[in-house]
């Protein structure tokens, strides 16, 4: 049997969120009293008080004066696991006005990884992409994408604040599959500070390769996406030996 080692707040905030993922608890809906939740879940006020600041500080809940805390308005982007696209596209898609935030661009030596990852020839070098996606201000998706850099040729003559897919594209590059692999983790440090957000605010790190139609890489991908914005589905299969 797994143990919940977790705090008492730190457990009733992840049992919030989960009902507010899942829109058991609705965006704009108004969450219930203090006393009403204590009640619910057989907590004191103060471990409800706790949970609901650490919502507070995550943006997931908001407070309006005078009448109580609410889910926020901003909608949590549910992806199809499946799906490879442009970020940049996915956000516009959901009506949301994207800044992209190039942090550093450079031509650098790679890791052993890169090189791995990228199948580059002794020598070689890359090119780090480091962003931040926003709306209204607000930090959505920090990424790291690291390319071959024999595949840009201008890279300071380069407009980096668009879509990544449709400059690559316009240069025959286009990435049309990825293997992918999520986990839930922490921003780096540098860019937590030019976040600026909570420390304790999830994130869910995809760790992306992506390939051209020869199954060339082109792209190493690193994207952070806040957890409180974003899910990713999937769609399971029972083997046909199993049904």
């Amino acid at each position: 049997m797994v143990v919940d080692t977790r705090s008492l707040p730190s457990r009733l905030t992840g049992h919030l969120r989960e009902l507010i993922l899942d829109g058991s608890l609705a965006a704009g809906t108004q969450l219930p009293t203090e006393p009403e939740l204590a009640v619910r879940f057989r907590v004191s006020r103060a471990t409800v008080r706790e949970a609901l600041k650490q919502l507070e500080n995550e943006g997931t809940v908001v407070v309006r004066r005078g009448r109580g805390r609410f889910v926020s308005n901003a909608p949590v982007l549910r992806r199809p696991i499946t799906r490879l696209e442009s970020v940049t596209e996915l956000l516009a898609s959901h009506g949301y006005q994207v800044e992209n935030r190039v942090l550093s661009a450079a031509v650098a030596a790679p890791t052993a990884d890169e090189t791995q990852r990228l199948r580059l020839p002794a020598a070689a070098e890359v090119f780090r992409l480091e962003r931040l996606r926003l709306h209204d201000g607000e930090p959505l998706i920090y990424s790291v994408d690291v390319l071959p850099a024999a595949h840009v040729s201008d890279p300071e003559g380069t407009d980096w604040s668009g879509s990544l897919f449709a400059t690559l594209a316009a240069r025959g590059l286009a990435p049309v599959t990825s293997v992918a692999t999520i986990r839930a983790a922490h921003l780096p440090a540098g860019a937590a500070a030019a976040c600026g957000t909570d420390p304790a605010l999830p994130w869910l790190l995809m760790v992306q390769l992506n390939l051209r139609t020869d199954g060339t890489p082109v792209i190493y991908s690193h994207d952070y996406h806040r957890g409180d914005r974003f899910s990713f589905d999937l769609l399971r299969r029972a083997d046909q030996e199993a049904r």
